[in-house]
Formats: C-alpha cells, structure tokens, sequence
C-alpha cells in the first residue's frame, strides 16, 4: 500500500485568534507520522461551522487526501459545531469509529459519553473528529489507528473486499 495523506484541522476560538497554543493538531500529526502517514495539511479554524464545513469538503473535492483528523468543538459548548459541519458534508456517515472511540474512552473516563463526535465520507475521503485534549487525542488516535489502514484500502480500491475473489 502507498502511503495514505492525511489531513488535520484543529477547531478552536482561542487557537485561532493566538491565545492558546494548538497542542492537539501537532500530536495528531506525530501520532500519523509515526504510523506511515503523510500528513500534506494542517489548519487551524474558528469555531464555525460554515469554515470548518468548507475546508473538509476542499480537502475531500479536491482529492488532497485519504483521510482528515479533526480535533475539537465536539462537546456541549455553544461553540462547539464540529460534528455538524462534519455531517453537513458527509455523503456516507460511519458511526462505528466515533462509538468505538466512546466506548473504548469510556473504560477511562465517564466524560466520554458526552462527546458528540462524528465520522463520514466524502468521496474517497474519511473525516473522523478526535476530542479537543491531547490526552484524549492520543488515546482515540491509537486506539482506531490499526483498523483504520483496512477501511482506507477498501474505501481508496487498494483492497478489495476479504470475501471476494
């Protein structure tokens, strides 16, 4: 398999206007570095809705890459509207990755079950949205990251499906 690229866009006011630094996005892109991916974007975006929709619909549109890790905006703030934006572009949703998330950070904090993250496709590209903390993103992140290699290859026709010939 090729290498997969990946993008990360980070959703955050305070981020964005320079008053906190983004630990979240750089730690994403270590993570899929560490893992074989290249990472050929990283933004860092307000919380709105309208712009982070744009961007992630750029990104799969124009074919810039397989993947896009989100981070940020997916709790109960009034801010917080990635998992909309994610949904207002998605062409397929795939609730499988944010419940496995959930559940597996469920075994470490009851406060997972107030994430609101979502997962979807946009043509041949897999948007995920990661929590905001470092901490949780690296958990997330290395949780998923072994069975997402198998939904990339399907998803890109580098693999076909297991049952056939």
């Amino acid at each position: 398999m090729g290498k997969m690229r990946a993008a990360v866009i980070t959703s955050s006011d305070s981020g964005y206007a320079g008053e906190r630094e983004d630990k979240s996005g750089p730690l994403i892109r270590e993570i899929l570095e560490a893992n074989g991916y290249e990472v050929v974007h990283s933004i860092l975006l307000p919380d709105e809705r309208e712009l982070l929709a744009k961007e992630m619909a750029r990104i799969a549109d124009e074919g810039l890459a397989e993947l896009v890790l989100t981070t940020g905006g997916t709790g109960f703030s009034p801010r917080d509207c990635m998992p909309e934006a994610t949904m207002d572009v998605a062409e397929r949703t795939v609730p499988g990755i944010p419940e496995a998330i959930r559940a597996y950070s469920m075994t470490i904090t009851p406060r997972a079950m107030l994430s609101r993250a979502a997962a979807g496709i946009r043509k041949s590209t897999l948007i995920i949205n990661l929590p905001g903390s470092p901490k949780a993103v690296r958990e997330s992140l290395e949780y998923i990251l072994p069975a997402l290699s198998h939904g990339l290859e399907i998803l890109t026709g580098q693999a076909s499906d297991c049952a056939r010939r």
